[in-house]
């Protein structure tokens, strides 16, 4: 995996290493090891995965408050998202600023979102 820094503090574009052969595809979506490098360390409690049916749909902006903050890791694997993070800690350089990426089953990113930030997608195709 190789974590590509975003323009907001503490948040990455996660670019997966692919490992193709005859019989397709293989590659890793987490390492404890290489998360931990980026500063992740905690115990993942909770994995989800939603279904939106209809292209231009929106998901958020959705945040958690203390002491129930989470990192997520979003990745779509199917279809395709325009996802957007936004920077709520009061204390951070780039406190309010926003970025956003498309993540699709072709290009298999993935976001990585802190504690501390609103987090939402636009789906781009049906069936996502």
């Amino acid at each position: 995996m190789k974590f590509v820094k975003t323009p907001l503090a503490g948040s990455y574009i996660i670019e997966l290493e692919l490992f193709r052969d005859e019989r397709g595809l293989f590659a890793r979506t987490f390492c404890q090891k290489e998360f931990k490098e980026i500063g992740f360390c905690k115990e993942i409690v909770q994995i989800n995965h939603s279904v939106t049916n209809k292209k231009g749909s929106i998901r958020g902006m959705h945040y958690q408050l203390p002491p129930a903050c989470e990192t997520k890791i979003i990745r779509c694997v199917q279809g395709n998202v325009f996802d957007v993070m936004v920077d709520l800690r009061t204390d951070s350089l780039t406190f309010m600023k926003w970025f956003g990426v498309e993540l699709s089953r072709d290009n298999m990113r993935m976001a990585y979102i802190p504690e501390g930030f609103a987090h939402g997608f636009q789906t781009l195709t049906d069936d996502v």
